[in-house]
């Protein structure tokens, strides 16, 4: 586990295959995992590990999180600072217009803070 060992604040995972029979080891010493798992289908979950260090919640956009693939967190900002939003997607190859929408809804939400950090794997043409 480099991550551990270089001391990162923030380690996102995309489009995994983890379930709940992974639970016993998918655990970093000094990191609170986050985590969205797909009902009912494999592949596209996504991941995210915050270090213990950092005070953090998860967030609900009061969009739909399932559809879009997406996992949000807040990390309290320093005394004097504001808070940062992390956004972790998985946005498959086909996905709807329905679903996109719904992205751009949770992206323009989060945007609202201060500083926002929004990483994935987009497979979107239009983005390099």
């Amino acid at each position: 586990m480099c991550a551990c060992l270089q001391g990162y604040d923030l380690i996102s995972i995309m489009e995994m295959w983890w379930d709940g029979s992974y639970d016993w080891s998918v655990g970093m010493e000094g990191y609170r995992l986050f985590r969205k798992d797909r009902q009912g289908r494999q592949g596209g979950r996504v991941a995210l590990y915050v270090n213990d260090r950092l005070e953090c919640m998860e967030l609900y956009l009061g969009m739909d999180e399932e559809l879009t693939k997406s996992l949000w967190v807040r990390i309290k900002g320093r005394a004097g600072t504001g808070d940062t939003i992390v956004g972790v997607c998985y946005r498959p190859p086909d996905q709807e217009d329905q679903a996109d929408e719904t992205l751009y809804g949770q992206i323009g939400a989060a945007s609202c803070s201060q500083a926002l950090v929004f990483m994935g794997d987009f497979n979107h043409p239009d983005i390099y």
